[in-house]
């Protein structure tokens, strides 16, 4: 989280409040920097579910909940998890963290694209497991088996 960011996101949503770039205020409040605002993570949510659901994604909702403040120098990772799924739209739960706690938590439902759309192909089915070592059969008769053998030189049939 850059303090560019959070100013750039606070000017372009047309929140003017000082606590989102003037660090002396948002000091006097009781913070220790300027701190994000609810449309900037909004928009970060937004762009976080359609990036990784690909092009052609529509977010039809968004609610979002916020948490801890995210000041410059957070790292905030989102994680997105499918809650449901109903022909092309999915209800999805994202969870955004940094350093100190849980940022925000959100609840979106998408019309996924086309790529998206299409079932999982089931797994192969898993290879049997290996018999436990009482039931592999023994060696031939007459034929020992010989473990660790030290390599025997391969000699000529001549005589010397």
């Amino acid at each position: 989280m850059t303090r560019t960011l959070i100013v750039a996101g606070a000017i372009a949503t047309r929140d003017y409040q000082d606590v989102h770039h003037d660090p002396e205020a948002a000091r006097r409040r009781g913070a220790p920097d300027v701190f994000m605002n609810i449309l900037t993570t909004n928009g970060l949510v937004g762009r976080y579910l359609t990036e990784s659901l690909g092009a052609g994604t529509v977010l039809r909702t968004l609610a979002i909940r916020l948490g801890t403040p995210s000041h410059p120098g957070d790292t905030l990772v989102l994680r997105g998890t499918v809650v449901s799924r109903a022909g092309d739209d999915a209800v999805i739960r994202v969870v955004g963290t940094h350093e100190r706690g849980t940022h925000v938590t959100a609840r979106a439902t998408v019309t996924l694209p086309p790529a998206a759309r299409a079932p999982v192909p089931e797994a192969p089915p898993p290879e049997p497991p290996e018999p436990p070592e009482l039931l592999k059969s023994p060696p031939p008769l007459g034929i020992p088996e010989v473990r660790n053998a030290p390599e025997q030189p391969v000699t000529g049939g001549g005589t010397s």
